[in-house]
């Protein structure tokens, strides 16, 4: 009978509205090494992002807003979409201005904000994280266990710790570094959908261009 009442009191709260502009939970970063991104993807595509004189390491690939489990995307907003000034502004910060304006439309119109305060939180949000300068000074290719890369980041940012970042990999090479933070940019421990560390003990890690 216990187990009835629980079920039918479950299906008697209402549902969460989804993709609903500003009602999140807490912000994942998404840091992504661009040499490795280029060579999965960007070549191909020539993006400027991908230009050698570019000279990018860690690109914001953007800040999202998350629930508790899942994720909103693409929600209705009255704010109007970024410029094309706009988003070429942004692009030394996310690669791109096409990826900037990406993220916008994907991720930026869920945090509720006009798209020039999106922009400036996630210049704030990127600025808080310390990007380990070794990985910058690598002459060649190398292959690391992506638990490194973990280390490097947690050593550089004293207050952050194992639960609050993970580590992922595609393609056998690091992919990105992923913080999660709350709305006001504290770090945070992540949700269980998001913590899925690379366990690659020879992920190929590309120096810069």
């Amino acid at each position: 009978m216990r187990r009835l009442f629980t079920v039918l009191l479950l299906l008697a709260t209402p549902l969460r509205a989804e993709n609903v502009a500003g009602d999140f939970d807490y912000f994942l970063l998404a840091l992504s090494w661009s040499p490795n991104w280029c060579a999965i993807e960007g070549d191909a595509r020539e993006s400027p992002q991908c230009d050698p004189s570019a000279g990018f390491g860690w690109v914001l690939h953007g800040l999202w807003p998350q629930y508790d489990r899942g994720w909103p995307d693409y929600c209705r907003t009255d704010h109007r979409n970024p410029t094309r000034s706009d988003t070429a502004a942004q692009a030394g910060l996310f690669g791109s201005a096409g990826s900037a304006w990406h993220q916008w439309n994907k991720h930026g119109r869920c945090s509720g904000l006009p798209a020039d305060a999106y922009y400036d939180l996630s210049a704030e949000a990127y600025g808080r994280i310390t990007r380990p300068e070794v990985f910058r000074k690598l002459d060649n290719p190398v292959r690391l266990p992506a638990a490194v890369v973990e280390e490097a980041f947690l050593r550089d940012n004293p207050a952050l710790s194992a639960d609050q970042i993970t580590i992922t990999c595609r393609s056998g090479r690091i992919q990105e570094a992923r913080i999660c933070l709350t709305r006001d940019l504290e770090f945070r421990d992540c949700g269980a959908d998001v913590v899925r560390d690379c366990t690659l003990e020879d992920a190929l890690f590309d120096p810069i261009r």
